[in-house]
């Protein structure tokens, strides 16, 4: 038999969050599953540790942190530092010098907000565009650019950089917008690591049932609050708040590790979230659940419920009550698992031209 290829993916896989370390692991595990040595590429930058550590203990800025509540966001984070130690890295590179890294017969850049221009900490690092790496292919697999609306944009500069790619794959219509008018071709559209290899989480969190609903998120606007309550109570359901305090929640469940997330995510009866990944995970679990958009995850979730036919479950003000009763209290449309199970084609369709 053949040497396995080296694969090596390329991604934000040491923030303290959820979804990110979610997404870097469904992603490396999923192409180990299909005959790759797959490893997440261990860059390492000061600056970003310290504005990752900065984020995890003052998640709600310019609102600080309650003194209270450190010490559980301190277990948190050792939960998490613990939890991508054990993922399958490589030899670790500083980020500004990737020609330090190993090589690799191809590098994934992908999934998250890779290519986000105006991300808080990682916005301009070449890395994620191509420069430097020590590859003889390049890829993308769901790369976003997060916040970075389709109206503002690419540079030449970065266009000329994703010209190097073999292939292109996008998460969401505003990236695919981007990419087609830099580069005159349309990109795959592919689901998000999470739900194209959804075994990888349920070998970790099978499907349960619980009788408390999950609040996974921050800054919820008071509409959303009074609504979600409201249906909680006439339901006489446990509001449980995952990893960030949720004032209005029953209770509150700060030191949440990621695979403790997982396993929440999984025993939950619904799921209210403003967070791109609440709505990915209420999906895998095929839970109910509802979505309040916000400034900064506009695009994401927009983009998300809308191609999988979920876009009744993205709610604005003027949403009634007795929509929440029907889209927390009832089982998910069929038509949302018909288009998940399509776009899985799509993406191992994608994966298998893309790496063969």
């Amino acid at each position: 038999m053949g040497e396995q290829r080296r694969v090596g993916v390329l991604t934000f896989h040491r923030c303290i969050n959820y979804g990110s370390y979610w997404q870097a692991r469904c992603l490396t595990e999923g192409l180990r599953a299909r005959g790759f040595d797959a490893v997440l590429l261990d860059h390492h930058s000061r600056r970003v540790a310290a504005a990752e550590l900065r984020c995890a203990f003052q998640p709600q800025l310019p609102r600080r942190t309650a003194p209270s509540d450190l010490a559980a966001f301190g277990r948190k984070t050792r939960a998490f530092v613990a939890a991508i130690d054990a993922l399958p890295l490589s030899r670790a590179f500083p980020l500004d010098d990737p020609a330090a890294m190993d090589p690799v017969d191809t590098v994934v850049v992908g999934s998250d907000e890779v290519w986000n221009f105006a991300h808080p900490w990682y916005a301009g690092e070449r890395v994620f565009f191509g420069d430097g790496l020590r590859t003889d292919r390049l890829i993308s697999y769901a790369a976003s650019f997060g916040n970075h609306d389709a109206d503002g944009g690419m540079g030449a500069d970065w266009a000329e950089r994703l010209r190097n790619f073999d292939a292109i794959a996008v998460r969401d219509a505003n990236a695919e917008r981007l990419v087609t008018e830099a580069l005159g071709e349309v990109p795959t559209l592919v689901l998000d690591p999470c739900l194209q290899f959804p075994e990888v989480i349920a070998a970790e969190a099978p499907k349960t049932s619980g009788d408390y609903a999950v609040v996974y998120g921050h800054n919820f606007p008071d509409w959303f609050e009074m609504r979600v309550r409201g249906w909680a109570d006439r339901t006489g359901t446990r509001l449980v708040s995952i990893g960030y305090r949720t004032d209005w929640a029953d209770e509150q469940q700060l030191d949440v590790g990621p695979i403790e997330f997982a396993r929440m995510m999984a025993g939950a009866r619904a799921v209210a979230t403003n967070f791109f990944h609440g709505c990915v995970f209420a999906l895998v679990n095929g839970t109910p659940f509802v979505c309040a958009s916000t400034p900064y995850r506009r695009n994401k979730l927009r983009d998300l419920t809308a191609k999988l036919d979920a876009g009744a479950h993205l709610l604005d003000e003027a949403t009634a009550d007795d929509a929440y009763d029907a889209l927390i209290g009832e089982p998910l449309a069929p038509a949302i698992g018909q288009r998940i199970a399509a776009l899985r084609v799509q993406s191992a369709a994608y994966l298998d031209r893309a790496l063969g």
